[in-house]
């Protein structure tokens, strides 16, 4: 059975299973820094802001996360020094700089009255099993929010793109790429939905 939580209504006992959730489903972005997930997870969950994860539990298991915001509320807190007492010096101090830069501030088309749903994943055990949609769908149903975005997602992510246009997502832009050899993709689509 799959449940949908907020991650503060979950609580702290949850915090570094919310934070495995997400490095785990990650994992490949996040391998520069690590590429062992419980060191990954004991560095990130410190900074969660959990208000406004949302965590898709299968049988009481987090399985698959989203996060939700307005304007310019933030999903993360993190800390240098606690970065690179995971990470070490180097990995840490690029670590949070990455995130400030890619995971902080408002996206570029969040406006007034959109809600910006980010960071959709579910562990690679749990997927094909109706995790994401059970949460996307959940998403967008809760009272209050009548626009959403989706920014960033890789032109690769075939699946993640299928589900969101199931869902009555459609593209809303694409960005390129700057390096896409070494990124290993060639452009960000950002996806809305209008329920209005």
């Amino acid at each position: 059975m799959i449940t949908i939580v907020r991650g503060d209504e979950l609580g702290e006992p949850y915090r570094r299973a919310i934070a495995a959730v997400f490095t785990q489903g990650f994992a490949e972005d996040f391998s520069f820094f690590s590429k062992d997930p419980d060191v990954l997870a004991d560095a990130f969950a410190p900074m969660l802001l959990l208000e406004h994860f949302h965590v898709a539990c299968v049988d009481g298991e987090p399985a698959g996360l989203a996060t939700l915001t307005n304007g310019d509320q933030e999903v993360f807190d993190p800390s240098a020094a606690t970065l690179r007492r995971h990470l070490g010096p180097i990995r840490g101090t690029i670590c949070y700089r990455v995130i400030r830069s890619w995971f902080m501030g408002p996206s570029d088309g969040v406006s007034h009255g959109a809600t910006e749903i980010g960071s959709v994943t579910t562990v690679p055990r749990f997927r094909g099993r109706g995790v994401g949609t059970a949460l996307l769908q959940h998403l967008i149903t809760l009272p209050g929010h009548s626009s959403f975005l989706l920014e960033d997602i890789k032109e690769t992510n075939g699946a993640a793109l299928g589900l969101y246009r199931k869902l009555g997502f459609s593209e809303d832009r694409r960005t390129p790429q700057r390096f896409p050899r070494l990124a290993g993709f060639t452009s960000l689509i950002s996806m809305r939905l209008d329920l209005e």
